[in-house]
């Protein structure tokens, strides 16, 4: 019974040695430091981030926002210019040109975004593959070595 005295009080002493040899070395003081340094600087790093993100959606925003106001303000030009300037002719009006010419550039877009809701043009109907009913011929490799040196 001694012995089991012994050996608990000497686990005993060496876990409340260990424990206290962590909490005074100073390796150990720095290394919490620098967790907690690396934890911040992660919170600030994430928290950029997502600033960043932010500034990025706003921008686009405002340059959406930016892109039809301009075209509002090309399409008052126009308007302004067919009716201010009737007598003048087609072919001397930079607004018409513009607007053919955008107009032009609509109908094309327009028939993009169309070619992308169809499938591609090697797209197959039907099973293929693996899927299908049909019973595959069966080659050896004898038969493909006498094919090829023939």
């Amino acid at each position: 019974m001694p012995w089991i005295y012994a050996v608990v009080g000497l686990l005993v002493g060496m876990v409340v040695g260990i424990v206290i040899a962590r909490l005074t070395t100073p390796h150990y003081k720095n290394q919490k430091s620098l967790q907690k340094e690396l934890d911040n600087t992660k919170f600030a790093m994430e928290q950029q981030r997502q600033e960043l993100a932010d500034h990025f959606a706003h921008t686009a925003e405002m340059l959406d926002i930016l892109g039809k106001d301009y075209t509002k303000l090309y399409q008052h030009m126009t308007k302004s210019s067919s009716e201010l300037l009737s007598n003048l002719p087609e072919q001397d009006n930079p607004f018409l040109k513009k607007i053919a010419q955008q107009n032009k550039d609509t109908a094309i877009s327009e028939d993009n975004e169309e070619n992308l809701e169809q499938p591609p043009k090697d797209y197959a109907l039907g099973a293929t593959g693996l899927l299908k009913n049909e019973e595959k011929a069966i080659l050896h490799s004898s038969e493909v070595i006498n094919s090829k040196t023939n």
